[in-house]
C-alpha cells in the first residue's frame, strides 16, 4: 500500500476520554494492518472558535489543518461518545463543516461508546446515515461499545471480534482502492 494516513476522529468533548482511546486503538490497529501511519483528533483539538464557525475558513489554522488532514486521510476511523441517543453536538458541527464531497469514496470504521445497550443502535441510525449522505465507504461492520465491554482498559472478547471484522472490511477497500494507482502507474 501507499505511505498514506488513516485518521481517527472522537467525538468526545472531554479528556481523558474512553471514547478517544477506543478510537485512537482502532486506528492504531488498522493503519498496522495497512502499512500505514495514522493520527488521531477530537473536538477538543479544534479550539474554542469552532463553536462560532460557519465554514472551515472561520476555523484557526491549526483547525483548518486537521479538516485538510481527515479530507486527505486514506481512511478514517470515526467514533463518538453516545448522548442521549445520538452523537455529539459539536462532532455534528465538525462534519458538517465539511463539504458533500469531501468524504466521497472514503473507506470508514463507525465505532461510538455508550452507557449501556440501549444506546448501541446509535451507530446504525446515527452515524451511519450521516456518512451515507457524504458517500463513504462506511464498511458494513460498526462498533459500539459500552462500559462493560472493557475490563482494565482492554475490550471483552465479542467488541475484540467486532473491531477485528471491521479491520478485515476496511483493509481489504484500502487494497482495493490502491490497485487502480499501481495500475495506472505501468
Amino acid at each position: 500500500m501507499s505511505n498514506g494516513l488513516i485518521v481517527g476522529f472522537s467525538g468526545n468533548i472531554t479528556r481523558p476520554s474512553s471514547t478517544r482511546r477506543f478510537v485512537d486503538s482502532v486506528t492504531a490497529s488498522l493503519a498496522e494492518r495497512a502499512g500505514l501511519t495514522h493520527e488521531v483528533f477530537d473536538v477538543e483539538d479544534f479550539g474554542p472558535a469552532l463553536a462560532a464557525a460557519r465554514a472551515v475558513t472561520d476555523l484557526d489554522p491549526k483547525a483548518q489543518t486537521i479538516v485538510r488532514t481527515i479530507i486527505e486521510a486514506d481512511a478514517l476511523v470515526i467514533g463518538s461518545p453516545t448522548y442521549k441517543g445520538s452523537f455529539t453536538g459539536l462532532f455534528k458541527h465538525v462534519i458538517d463543516l465539511l463539504d458533500p464531497a469531501d468524504l466521497r469514496g472514503k473507506p470508514i470504521i463507525l465505532t461510538a461508546t455508550g452507557g449501556g445497550d440501549r444506546h448501541a443502535l446509535m451507530v446504525e441510525h446515527q452515524l451511519r446515515p450521516l456518512f451515507a449522505f457524504f458517500e463513504a465507504f462506511v464498511v458494513p461492520t460498526a462498533v459500539y461499545a459500552s462500559s462493560r465491554d472493557f475490563t482494565d482498559g482492554a475490550p471483552s472478547p465479542a467488541i475484540t471480534g467486532r473491531i477485528e471484522q471491521a479491520l478485515a472490511q476496511a483493509t481489504a477497500l484500502l487494497r482495493g482502492r490502491s490497485i487502480p494507482t499501481a495500475i495506472a502507474a505501468e
